[in-house]
């Protein structure tokens, strides 16, 4: 039976919990999360709960050992579990901005690792998870990885770390940036006299219906956005604003350059 050692249990931990425990209930999965309420929940999944390291069943050897807690806290938390480096655990991180080689100082030589960046859609199962493991992770534990995070959306894999700043910024904070354009189109909606509910819901069902388009299609977005393009009418008139001078792929390009840049940033910090 594979074993799962989840370590924290916030918004992005349960998501990932609630898709693992869907796709397979009889996964053996232990939960280590402080707050009471965020036990609550997980217990109810079927997941074994305790509140601290020290209370975990003695032996347990988690196949894989999920860290989800902040940033912030790994300094703290990833040295507690040292001691199951030594089986067969592989360490995988959720944590934004957390490189391989920090949990590798707090972790015995050897340590297979693993670097994920997941983004707030795979609460609902369609999630972009991307990973990175360094060469002691083998082949073994990175399909187990793939077939666990594939419960919460896509997954994929990148031979260097470097670009993970530059996942973190498409993928990671790129649902910040189309929520914002659902705000924006609403908005926009509201000021040509639309009311503001039926502004937004026209909004997010444009939006969500085109991302599932697109999805669906074999056409790449710029093909579809000719389909719908007619010459000289409406959507030719809104886009010459968007698309005039690359207006809008020059904002998109600056935006995920300054989400990239900040997240190297945080990364040497």
């Amino acid at each position: 039976m594979t074993t799962i050692l989840l370590i924290g249990c916030g918004n992005m931990g349960f998501a990932m919990l609630n898709g693992w425990l869907s796709a397979d209930p009889d996964l053996d999965v232990h939960v280590v999360e402080p707050t009471e309420a965020l036990q609550g929940r997980a217990a109810a999944l079927g997941a074994e709960v305790v509140a601290d390291r020290g209370e975990l069943a003695d032996g347990l050897s988690p196949d894989l050992a999920i860290l989800a807690v902040k940033p912030q806290s790994m300094g703290v938390v990833v040295p507690r579990y040292a001691d199951m480096a030594g089986g067969p655990a592989t360490f995988v991180s959720v944590a934004a901005g957390t490189t391989v080689g920090t949990l590798a100082a707090m972790l015995p030589g050897a340590t297979p690792i693993i670097r994920c960046m997941p983004n707030t859609p795979a609460a609902i199962g369609v999630g972009m998870m991307v990973c990175y493991g360094n060469q002691h992770v083998t082949e073994a534990a990175r399909a187990l990885t793939t077939k666990l995070l594939a419960a919460s959306g896509e997954v994929d894999w990148i031979d260097d770390e470097a670009l993970m700043d530059a996942v973190t910024a498409v993928s990671g904070s790129g649902p910040a940036y189309v929520f914002h354009m659902i705000e924006t189109l609403g908005n926009a909606g509201t000021e040509m006299g639309l009311p503001p509910d039926l502004a937004a819901r026209m909004a997010m069902q444009t939006v969500m219906g085109a991302g599932q388009l697109a999805a669906q299609s074999s056409d790449p977005p710029g093909t579809l956005r000719e389909q719908v393009t007619s010459p000289g009418g409406t959507t030719a008139a809104a886009l010459g604003v968007l698309m005039g001078d690359g207006r809008l792929q020059i904002l998109m390009t600056d935006a995920v350059r300054a989400a990239r840049d900040r997240g190297a940033e945080l990364a040497k910090g």
